[in-house]
């Protein structure tokens, strides 16, 4: 599939992360200290956008039921019962544009 646009830099400011899709996939990207990560968007616990919970440095929390996971490797971090990691995607910056290695 290649490399595919997300978004620009400036739309991703340090600390938050937003959801984009790419080919019928919802791709969460998060900006750490002005470095880019991106995993899948849904959680491996019941589907909950990821995106709509809580970014605090690199652990992405899950709004529906905590379950809390790595996103600049996407493994799981907390839950209750063992899930399925999130998928991670590369980065890379070209200009002012995010792109996605899908």
């Amino acid at each position: 599939m290649g490399k595919i646009i997300a978004a620009k830099v400036s739309e991703i400011p340090p600390g938050k992360m937003i959801k984009v899709t790419i080919d019928g996939r919802d791709i969460l990207v998060a900006n750490i200290d002005g470095e880019f990560f991106a995993t899948d968007d849904s959680c491996t616990h019941s589907g909950a956008s990821l995106s709509e919970g809580k970014l605090d440095e690199c652990k992405i929390t899950c709004g529906w039921h905590a379950a809390e996971f790595d996103c600049k490797t996407g493994k799981m971090l907390k839950f209750p019962v063992k899930l399925r990691d999130l998928t991670s995607y590369k980065i890379s910056i070209e200009s002012e544009n995010i792109f996605v290695e899908m």
